[in-house]
């Protein structure tokens, strides 16, 4: 182990014994009291000396043995130390591509500050490279979120969408003006394969007789159609192979000058689309006949719908930082739950959504043991989520089902 005190979090002195790690609320942390030998030896913790040299230097400038690792268990026990050598076989060989590493710097000191034991941030960056998200839908929302996924790390994100590229698809850091006229997926696999940091390692070549490859199970699917109705009111058909394989998926979309993110579906654990759609109705009884009108194919929005290029950057935005978060294994509050914001107050707002009796998905609780029993492969730890109480229904639901861990 090689450790050094965060550095992602700003140091200073609060007084002559005390030290403030960081400056925001959310990750701030106060260590004292610190007298001057403790607070010479801190300095040492920079991560280019090991264990060994640090007993040996403090000892050559009079500290008692073991004050080194008094020290780190200090640090340790606040979160406040990293291990710059930490992280697995897979922290390794993203170290040894300092092109990519380079690229992700930002996005591991964030991860460091979330993520308080040593190692913990690398080791989920590094394990991002082996998760597949599938992105269905390349407009102005499905495209960026793509991009900023593969650029955050994740090893396979792929794009799904039919049709053309059309001039009201183009975004900054999604589709460039110049793939107007090109069809969508292979435009919107270029932009991954350009957004992706540094050169993937080459993948190894078959010979004959060698096994077939197996492909990886998706970890995640995002719904981010350019016609945001499909986001804000999801179709429980297009989502049944995903609860009867129990594949994790997130809905974002912009519809009407409103965005919104989520709901996560974990299912067999929380609500899913069939849920949404039950509860909708018990609400307004018409809204199916509603539905049934706007989704006829001569009914459908052709055009460019209302979805301004501000707020579907913002939508995009806030899907992928919720995405991630899931995959780096928490549970995020779009976890049975919707935000959602419109223009032009821009105040976004959440509803959450509890499974429903009449579902057939079991989230409600009738058939939670057998859907527990079809869910896909369980990730290995579970994320620590407290919150609201709906947010630990949530949290147990996805013990039970295997989600929310983080793959390290």
């Amino acid at each position: 182990m090689h450790p050094v005190v965060k550095p992602a979090l700003r140091q200073a002195w609060r007084d002559l014994r005390h030290v403030q790690f960081g400056t925001t609320a959310a990750h701030a942390v106060v260590m004292g009291p610190v007298d001057t030998a403790t607070g010479c030896l801190l300095s040492l913790f920079d991560g280019t000396r090991g264990l060994p040299r640090l007993r040996d230097e403090a000892r050559a400038i009079g500290l008692p043995d073991g004050q080194v690792d008094a020290l780190l268990g200090r640090l340790a026990k606040a979160g406040l130390v990293d291990d710059a050598t930490g992280g697995g076989p897979a922290a390794d060989a993203l170290r040894k591509r300092p092109g990519a590493f380079d690229r992700l710097r930002s996005d591991l000191a964030s991860l460091s500050v979330v993520h308080p034991e040593p190692g913990g941030g690398m080791g989920r960056l590094a394990a991002r490279s082996a998760i597949r998200v599938q992105v269905r839908g390349a407009g102005r929302v499905g495209a960026v979120l793509a991009a900023a996924l593969s650029a955050a790390g994740v090893g396979e994100v792929e794009v799904l969408d039919g049709g053309r590229v059309e001039p009201w698809d183009v975004a900054p850091g999604g589709l460039p003006a110049k793939a107007v006229g090109e069809r969508r997926a292979a435009a919107a696999r270029q932009l991954v394969r350009q957004s992706a940091p540094g050169r993937a390692p080459r993948a190894v070549r078959r010979t004959a007789g060698s096994p077939p490859s197996v492909e990886s199970p998706l970890t995640l699917v995002i719904v981010a159609p350019r016609d945001g109705l499909a986001a804000y009111a999801p179709d429980p058909g297009a989502a049944e192979d995903w609860v009867t394989t129990g594949t994790p998926h997130l809905y974002a979309g912009v519809v009407e000058a409103t965005g919104v993110v989520g709901p996560l579906v974990l299912p067999g654990g929380t609500a899913c689309a069939g849920c949404l759609a039950l509860h909708r109705a018990d609400r307004d009884p018409v809204w199916p006949r509603m539905m049934a009108q706007w989704s006829t194919p001569g009914r459908r929005a052709t055009g460019p719908g209302a979805c301004d290029l501000a707020l579907a950057t913002a939508v995009a935005g806030t899907a992928a930082a919720h995405a991630l978060s899931f995959l780096d294994g928490e549970l995020p509050a779009s976890t049975g739950a919707r935000w959602e914001v419109s223009s032009p107050l821009l105040d976004w707002r959440s509803e959450q959504f509890r499974p429903h009796r009449d579902c057939s998905c079991g989230a409600a609780g009738q058939t939670q043991g057998e859907r527990a029993s079809k869910a896909g492969t369980p990730h290995d730890t579970m994320a620590g989520v407290t919150a609201s109480t709906e947010q630990c229904h949530h949290a147990d639901a996805a013990r039970r089902l295997g989600f929310g861990g983080a793959h390290v």
